[in-house]
């Protein structure tokens, strides 16, 4: 068989993730960040969770030939490639996790949300309070508890730094459905003072419940002028955008971590890695309202086992679920509405539904390929050398076929994976820093 060759320009190359910074900076530092981080990180980010060492595993296989492939092939020409089998880990993995937002961010676009106006919620909670949730998992199974007309809810972990920053991104009707299915607008003008009032006792009282907070710290943090507590609905969608939908959903549920993001690793593994905008805040002045905001930044400079602590400090427990459906949305909802259609249909009384061809199963199975093609606007399975349709003829796994793996690859020298090189030279990145010298017993007495 003729052994994969080079694709031309404009056609799909099969992805090198071992090429990659976060790769890289993983397999060389990440045994001595599971050594040293009983001492050196337990005291910071808990114990050491298992579900850590699975995780990173998985992913320094994740593409490589070696773990198993399947082959593709032209039929009009004989080329053929190979694409080595993802490891669909949440949260590390940043290619598997965008073909998990993008599935979850069309199904929410196009099988979960009304044709009805919605808008993005933001909840935050105050700074004292995010530790609570590091320490304990649990808690954020909690949080998003309490329902709304038609809400799908976000939980993420995840700052513009990589650092610990629980909150949620909501995607919410923005009304009421009656029984029948009627559509009630909520106001436009409508104040986010209620909904913050709501955020903050709710907060408060499951925190209080757990045993982590006392009365006398709810009732100080009542009487302070800004108490940490924020709510955000500045976001807001038409009926029946559903492009929209799909672009929030999707950056609701984005991965923590973003190869773009990671601006050099120097030798020693010291990592640059910049905040989500690249626009950085002056350094507040005495006296301004937007003091209590904090100072911003756009970038952090990580020593490399601190950049793993942060990183993998996101990767969720098994079972965890970071989207949840809640009223009009929620499963249970959905469900008896579909039974409830069908019931007034002329089919006969016992139906029976095939759970396998329910619509968010067919979209979770969707080839990378379709991915890729409305995505990326290119068909990977586009023949490089004739333009043909290629096809998948087989799936080759190391735990089945070790010898016949081994084979194949070395028959195509790909069995020994070429040295990583350098990126190619380009102008570094110009960071731009706007800072004022302020005093620090003036600082902190303007707080």
């Amino acid at each position: 068989m003729d052994c994969p060759g080079q694709n031309e320009a404009g056609f799909y190359r099969p992805r090198k993730p071992w090429e990659t910074p976060l790769y890289r900076l993983v397999q060389d530092h990440f045994d001595d960040f599971e050594r040293v981080y009983p001492e050196r990180f337990q005291h910071k980010y808990g114990f050491w969770r298992p579900v850590i060492r699975k995780a990173i595993d998985e992913y320094l296989r994740c593409g490589d030939l070696r773990e198993g492939f399947a082959r593709v092939r032209c039929p009009d020409c004989g080329h053929d490639m190979f694409v080595g089998f993802s490891c669909k880990q949440r949260c590390i993995c940043p290619s598997c996790h965008q073909k998990r937002t993008l599935v979850t961010a069309i199904n929410i676009a196009e099988n979960i949300c009304e044709p009805v106006p919605h808008r993005q919620f933001v909840f935050t909670m105050p700074k004292r309070f995010r530790l609570f949730f590091r320490f304990d998992r649990d808690l954020l199974r909690k949080l998003p508890k309490h329902v709304v007309p038609g809400m799908v809810a976000g939980i993420q972990t995840h700052g513009q730094l990589s650092n610990w920053h629980p909150h949620l991104h909501c995607v919410t009707s923005y009304g009421a459905f009656t029984p029948d299915g009627t559509f009630i607008p909520l106001p436009d003008d409508l104040s986010t003072t209620p909904f913050l009032k709501i955020w903050e006792d709710n907060v408060f009282k499951l925190l209080l419940d757990e045993g982590r907070i006392t009365q006398d710290v709810i009732d100080q943090m009542r009487s302070w002028r800004h108490s940490g507590f924020s709510v955000d609905k500045s976001v807001s969608l038409a009926a029946g955008d559903t492009a929209g939908l799909e672009r929030l959903a999707a950056y609701m549920v984005r991965c923590p971590i973003s190869l773009d993001r990671i601006v050099s690793v120097s030798d020693g593994g010291q990592v640059v890695y910049r905040a989500e905008k690249a626009q950085c805040q002056p350094f507040p002045i005495l006296g301004d309202a937007r003091l209590f905001r904090g100072i911003s930044r756009n970038f952090e400079v990580f020593d490399p086992l601190e950049f793993l602590a942060e990183i993998t400090q996101h990767i969720p427990d098994p079972g965890m679920q970071l989207v949840r459906y809640y009223g009009q949305y929620s499963n249970k909802t959905r469900g008896l509405q579909a039974r409830s259609r069908n019931d007034s249909t002329d089919a006969p009384e016992e139906i029976l539904i095939d759970e396998e061809d329910t619509p968010y199963r067919k979209l979770a199975r969707m080839r990378w390929g379709a991915l890729l093609k409305r995505v990326f606007e290119i068909n990977p399975l586009c023949c490089p050398k004739c333009g043909g349709e290629m096809q998948i003829v087989s799936f080759i796994g190391r735990r089945d076929q070790p010898d016949a793996v081994e084979r194949i690859l070395r028959h195509c020298d790909l069995w020994d994976r070429p040295a990583s090189r350098a990126p190619p030279p380009q102008e570094p990145e110009q960071l731009t820093l706007e800072l004022q010298y302020v005093d620090t017993d003036e600082f902190l007495m303007a707080l």
